[in-house]
């Protein structure tokens, strides 16, 4: 032990260990930040995509709000809906104003992802702060089919011709408001800092809240948890449904890809069913039959058993009024007397049978006293469906935070 000590002295010890970088001293990765991935789609659904089919020789750029921070990052980029290898030429990433930083996974600058993979880049170091703003540029070197997108951003991202990773002005090029290929974030987290998946639909994903504002719901709810290093993730797709493929795949398809792969989770909030009841007989599902109160069930018992099997805690949540929902749209029949009916007893389940771990009352916090089957008018962004800002913020200020952890 005297020559062990005699050869590694303390102080060489900790240089060396300095030397090394910071990843030896600090190996805490926390996802911080998700975007769910989705499958592109054509006619089949009453929606459009609203990006380009493909891009080539062109550059994405995409801005995003983290929960934790961080003194490094790592961003996963995802092919995962990919027909064919998605070549990433180069890639940037960027405080606000900051100087862009290079980007490499596996020590290259340029990657390749084959058809249903990601790719995790080496971590960078780029300290980022808590509820900070970062910006990643991908460069499309040759003609990529947009197959795998989050549709639902509610964030611009821009697109430029030609590689733009290192431009400090990004004007008057193509605009789109989905998520192309970037999936996470990643930071090196404070020991102490947890992560909370959001499981949900379009009133997670944040429709009916302010483009470029960051006032969806689990926007709000990380704002509340910061000083506790809680991240936040937003795991809602617009359209998605718990028991069957929507506009992304079921609940039941991506809860291992969604909540249990993600580094440092904890807890989950499912907030999923309403898209299950009200599809049947609209554009989106025309010829489909309402499904029973236990296939619901059995579906949230699923979720259920797999989060406890990982040890998380999983919170549930009521579902929202929707009397009216879409109505004058595309989006004919989305509400009626039989699925009133199911939503008011699978509620009632879940308020009632305790097979959560706890249960937020989001029906309860934003009906109408004077009407129970609508949205309250304030919480209402117009659409009967979907709350606007302060319906957002209402409800991530009705959590109480104790029951999440």
């Amino acid at each position: 032990m005297k020559a062990l000590h005699a050869r590694f002295s303390l102080p060489l010890i900790v240089t060396a260990l300095l030397a090394a970088g910071p990843a030896l001293a600090q190996d805490n990765w926390l996802t911080t930040w998700m975007a769910s991935p989705q499958p592109t789609w054509g006619n089949e659904l009453p929606l459009p995509t609203r990006i380009p089919e493909a891009l080539a020789d062109s550059t994405i750029h995409q801005k995003l709000r983290v929960s934790v921070g961080g003194s490094q990052i790592r961003v996963v980029v995802s092919n995962e809906y990919g027909k064919q290898p998605l070549l990433i030429g180069a890639a940037r990433v960027a405080a606000p104003e900051g100087a862009r930083q290079v980007l490499k996974f596996g020590g290259e600058e340029q990657v390749s992802i084959a058809p249903g993979e990601t790719r995790t880049s080496d971590p960078v170091a780029l300290a980022v702060p808590a509820l900070g703003d970062l910006l990643v540029s991908l460069y499309l070197p040759q003609r990529t089919p947009l197959t795998t997108f989050h549709w639902d951003g509610k964030q611009t991202a821009l697109i430029s011709p030609g590689n733009q990773v290192n431009a400090q002005r990004l004007e008057g090029k193509e605009q789109v408001e989905a998520r192309l290929f970037l999936s996470d974030i990643l930071v090196d987290a404070p020991l102490d800092s947890r992560a909370l998946v959001v499981l949900g639909d379009s009133i997670t994903d944040g429709n009916g809240s302010t483009l470029d504002s960051n006032r969806r719901w689990p926007d709000f709810l990380a704002q509340r948890l910061v000083a506790k290093n809680v991240a936040v993730l937003n795991g809602g797709i617009s359209g998605a449904r718990l028991l069957e493929d929507g506009m992304g795949v079921s609940a039941l398809a991506r809860f291992e890809r969604d909540v249990l792969s993600k580094p440092g989770v904890k807890s989950v909030v499912l907030m999923l069913g309403i898209n299950d009841i009200s599809w049947p007989g609209t554009a989106f599902a025309p010829n489909a039959p309402l499904p029973s109160l236990d296939k619901l069930i059995a579906g949230y018992r699923q979720l259920i058993d797999q989060a406890h099997r990982h040890n998380l805690r999983i919170i549930g949540t009521t579902l929202l009024p929707f009397e009216g929902a879409l109505q004058g749209s595309i989006i004919e029949h989305y509400h009626s007397t039989p699925k009133e009916q199911l939503r008011q007893a699978l509620n009632q389940w879940i308020r009632t049978s305790q097979a959560f771990d706890a249960v937020i009352d989001f029906d309860q916090l934003t009906r109408d006293p004077r009407h129970p089957t609508r949205l309250l008018p304030l919480i209402d962004s117009g659409d009967h469906l979907h709350p606007g800002d302060a319906g957002n913020r209402a409800m991530a200020e009705g959590v109480e935070l104790k029951v999440l952890f």
